[in-house]
């Protein structure tokens, strides 16, 4: 789908190992654990109970579960993993490739863990719309933190994705990123969805804005930069050699009155700037 984009080409020099693929292979391996803790019951039934992201135990001081839920998916709902491991291959590689494995893997973690906080955070503002006490489970977060980092990075670029892997549409990155936002904020209107858009918008603004501060932190510098009022300042005059150092005092004091020297001889310099040249030959020599 994206392979033939220049951010989707692998490098020669690439390590055996991926940060992406680990993920993949993390997911489905606790997608399994879990299959079996439903068919076995009594003791393994501790990875329903508390591992997933509930509000309610996240207000008592659950905070594990801002990272388990990451690695959990609904049983009974396989395509739920499979979407989201497809979309750790897709965007996953080309940023691992273009951020290094670090980065990457805190770009998805942070994603995830702040769109299970806002997740739970609508929950507690709005308990009669979104449940008190529901599981959320998924990848997804972190996901949309990658599609939200991908689309920063790539801004312009045309990208091609497949609507229910089977209609192609092709949209600048940007776009992408807007029809996503668009998506999550219907979806909070809709209360029997089934599907936590307050996670995935929350992993989309996670993923933009550690783009934005840590990875393209320069440019956050330079629109400060242009907000803050100007100083007009005067430039500095030297007195002598001993204000600047050399090379500053040559460039700013010496030359000037050596062109001037050459325009109009050395008769139309003031007493000024003989003493400048008197002090630039006493360092010389």
């Amino acid at each position: 789908m994206l392979d033939d984009r220049h951010y989707m080409r692998q490098s020669e020099t690439r390590s055996f190992w991926s940060a992406w693929l680990a993920l993949i292979l993390a997911n489905t391996a606790v997608y399994v654990l879990q299959l079996v803790a439903n068919l076995a019951g009594g003791p393994l039934n501790f990875v329903w109970a508390y591992l997933p992201l509930r509000p309610d135990d996240l207000a008592h001081g659950w905070v594990w579960q801002l990272l388990t839920f990451q690695v959990l998916h609904d049983p009974s709902n396989p395509l739920h993993l499979i979407l989201n491991c497809a979309m750790i291959w897709i965007f996953g590689r080309a940023l691992e490739e273009r951020l290094g494995v670090a980065t990457f893997l805190k770009l998805y973690f942070v994603s995830g863990v702040f769109g299970g906080l806002l997740q739970c955070s609508v929950s507690w503002i709005f308990p009669a719309h979104f449940g008190s006490n529901v599981a959320v489970v998924g990848a997804s977060a972190g996901v949309f933190g990658l599609i939200a980092a991908f689309a920063r990075l790539n801004w312009d670029e045309q990208v091609t994705a497949l609507i229910a892997f089977i209609i192609p549409v092709t949209m600048r990155a940007k776009y992408l990123l807007l029809v996503l936002a668009i998506i999550g904020g219907l979806g909070l209107l809709d209360r029997r969805s089934g599907i936590a858009h307050a996670a995935h918008l929350g992993g989309m603004i996670a993923g933009l804005g550690y783009v934005l501060l840590f990875i393209q932190g320069n440019h956050v510098q330079v629109v400060m930069e242009k907000l803050r009022p100007k100083r007009h300042t005067r430039p500095r005059v030297f007195k002598s050699a001993e204000d600047a150092p050399s090379e500053e005092f040559i460039s700013k004091e010496v030359d000037p009155i050596l062109d001037k020297i050459s325009k109009e001889g050395i008769h139309s310099l003031t007493a000024r700037e003989l003493k400048i040249l008197e002090s630039a030959r006493k360092r010389m020599s």
